[in-house]
């Protein structure tokens, strides 16, 4: 599910779909506006596997538990790196 199986195209793994969630959120958006952005993006790249909703949904969650957007007033923000985890130096 996370990753590519026998039975997940490379396409559809959560962690595909995550990073098109990510490329898709270049500006805080509503959850409504990142997937038209979403299906978009997909479309225009070629990506002919279909995806619903509910995988849209699992992608955020992963993005979620591993710190790369939050939920800000409604709106889908990307995190930046330097907000997830302090750097030592």
């Amino acid at each position: 599910m996370l990753t590519p199986t026998k039975g997940i195209a490379p396409d559809r793994a959560l962690l595909a779909v995550g990073a098109q969630i990510l490329l898709a959120l270049d500006q805080p958006l509503t959850v409504s506006q990142a997937w038209a952005r979403f299906k978009e993006q997909r479309a225009r790249l070629g990506h002919h596997s279909p995806v619903p909703f509910e995988w849209f949904v699992l992608g955020l969650d992963i993005l979620y538990a591993l710190g790369t957007v939050e939920l800000r007033r409604d709106l889908l923000v990307p995190t930046r790196s330097e907000d997830a985890a302090p750097t030592l130096r």
